[in-house]
């Protein structure tokens, strides 16, 4: 009979549902990538959508600015191409005729030195300070590191190379080497051609910034005045001694 009623309990008792199992930590990380991934895709999709629209706009803006100047500079002028391409000048050095080929941007100082082998004009400063490069252009002495070779074409150019004759040096020259007007050498080519525009300066009565008496005829030559007249040629030896004693017997010798 006990063991009839223990058989009734068990029949009669309700079967219990086990809770559903819990997830692991290895399935929340899924779940949790999961989310990312797809958040990220989503992200992605967004970032690439946005770059491509913008670089259409900003492609499409350039490329029509710029076709205008494609089309200009297809329908340009040869000339206007050419404009600093460089073309035959006519130089008359030292009374000799050259015809050579130079862009407009060369100077006077590399046309001569570089392009026709004068290397007497020196380069110091290169920017009309020292007067290392002085020479004469149709008798007036100029800075031929600012003077550009086009502009002198058909004027008469003498560079130290062309002072002295066939037999003898020009008075300037001699009296240099007699006074010692010189040291290193480097400065002397600008300095004899400064001194000879120098004597012709004074022959035509012109005054400097020193001349006291503008009325009187001839220019009254002191030491001031020779100083003044060659103050753009620098001597970094400081002959400037011997340079105001050699312009004194270039004078008296005419």
């Amino acid at each position: 009979m006990r063991r009839f009623h223990r058989m009734l309990m068990y029949t009669n008792r309700k079967p219990t549902r086990s809770p559903p199992p819990s997830p692991t930590n290895d399935d929340q990380s899924d779940a949790h990538q999961d989310d990312l991934s797809l958040a990220g895709s989503a992200r992605r999709r967004f970032l690439l959508g946005s770059g491509v629209l913008t670089g259409g706009l900003a492609a499409a803006r350039y490329a029509g600015a710029a076709a205008p100047s494609i089309a200009e500079s297809r329908d340009a002028p040869a000339t206007s191409r050419s404009v600093g391409a460089a073309r035959p000048v006519r130089l008359t050095v030292n009374q000799h005729d050259y015809v050579v080929d130079l862009e407009p941007r060369v100077t006077l100082l590399d046309a001569l030195r570089e392009y026709l082998g004068l290397t007497g004009t020196k380069k110091g400063c290169d920017r009309g300070q020292c007067g290392a490069c002085t020479v004469l252009v149709d008798g007036r002495r100029v800075n031929s590191c600012l003077t550009l070779a086009m502009a002198c074409e058909g004027q008469p150019i003498t560079t130290v190379e062309g002072l002295a004759g066939e037999t003898a040096l020009h008075p300037v020259q001699q009296a240099f080497i007699e006074h010692d007007g010189f040291q290193c050498g480097y400065c002397t080519p600008g300095q004899i051609c400064s001194a000879v525009a120098l004597l012709g300066e004074l022959r035509a009565g012109d005054p400097s910034a020193v001349t006291t008496d503008l009325a009187r005829m001839p220019v009254e030559i002191t030491d001031d005045e020779l100083r003044e007249r060659m103050s753009g040629n620098i001597c970094r030896c400081g002959a400037y001694a011997g340079i105001v004693a050699a312009l004194r017997q270039a004078l008296q010798h005419g």
